[in-house]
């Protein structure tokens, strides 16, 4: 049977409608974050062609303007200020959850653009924290009142992919006690250490996501590409599910048909239907796209 090839026009067709399937996708739409009569989440898109001048290297000036238009169109405000002040007080101890993997953090950009944001709400800066396999261990952490969840999507050795739901494992004293089936019950985590509640933001960056890897701690320049986005939203399922659905058209673009992850990425499905942390199917998913279209 004759391999399928993918145009680039196919691939702006798949990755702008597949995974995006069933959602409400408008420039400048202002939706409630969760829609309770409906059930729905929302989630934002953004990408900007000129954040990046190379990997790893985002332009802070950019970010800090991206995430702004982001938490503002996710909240509905005309600021980006009294946007954060829809999660975040002044009175509030803050740990930002970020992710220090070496070939692609969350970048030292993102985590200065959250961090100024709720300073300027008013929370002290004794009273914020930044840390990924040290939330255990730091003092901020230990007494949080919220969380902001901020890591790089790329693919996974364990989980299939690296989620924002994966990105909460160094809550928990024994990380590797949680690889079984493809890290399956990833979301029970949320639940067992309280941190559903406390999470209120989910930024999930793919500014240069990896796509494909293959073994344990598996990178390869060569699947890493310019996506130049982020994804936001409070119910961390649906960022997570909105994510792969991008990845996934990244790799049928690629490799010219549909080709599975090394690991299922099941975690994400299951963290809906099996643990019930929030929304993976996109008709539940309100998602508006700004920004550049690529």
């Amino acid at each position: 049977m004759k391999k399928k090839i993918l145009s680039r026009r196919d691939f702006l067709r798949v990755a702008a409608v597949s995974p995006l399937a069933g959602a409400a996708v408008a420039r400048g739409l202002t939706l409630p974050a969760l829609n309770q009569d409906k059930g729905r989440s929302k989630v934002v898109l953004i990408r900007n062609k000129d954040v990046l001048s190379g990997l790893n290297k985002p332009d802070a000036d950019i970010v800090q303007t991206m995430l702004d238009d982001t938490v503002m169109n996710l909240f509905g405000k005309n600021d980006p200020v009294t946007a954060w002040k829809t999660i975040v007080k002044p009175s509030d101890i803050v740990g930002i959850k970020t992710n220090v993997w070496r070939y692609i953090p969350t970048t030292p950009e993102v985590e200065q653009a959250i961090k100024k944001r709720i300073m300027d709400v008013g929370v002290p800066e004794k009273n914020i924290a930044i840390s990924d396999r040290g939330v255990r261990r730091d003092p901020v952490f230990q007494k949080a009142t919220v969380l902001i969840n901020a890591r790089p999507a790329r693919t996974h050795h364990w989980s299939g992919v690296g989620s924002l739901i994966k990105n909460h494992i160094t809550f928990t004293p024994q990380p590797s006690a949680w690889h079984g089936d493809s890290c399956a019950d990833l979301a029970r985590i949320w639940h067992d250490f309280d941190l559903a509640k406390k999470t209120k933001l989910n930024i999930l960056v793919m500014l240069n996501p990896q796509f494909h890897g293959v073994g344990p701690h598996s990178y390869n320049r060569k699947y890493v590409w310019e996506y130049k986005g982020f994804v936001i939203g409070q119910d961390v399922v649906a960022v997570d599910a909105t994510g792969l659905r991008i990845i996934e058209a990244k790799r049928m673009e690629y490799f010219g048909e549909f080709k599975p992850l090394s690991t299922s990425a099941k975690h994400v499905e299951l963290a809906d239907t099996r643990h019930h942390l929030g929304n993976f199917d996109p008709k539940k998913i309100e998602l508006v796209k700004i920004g550049w279209s690529g």
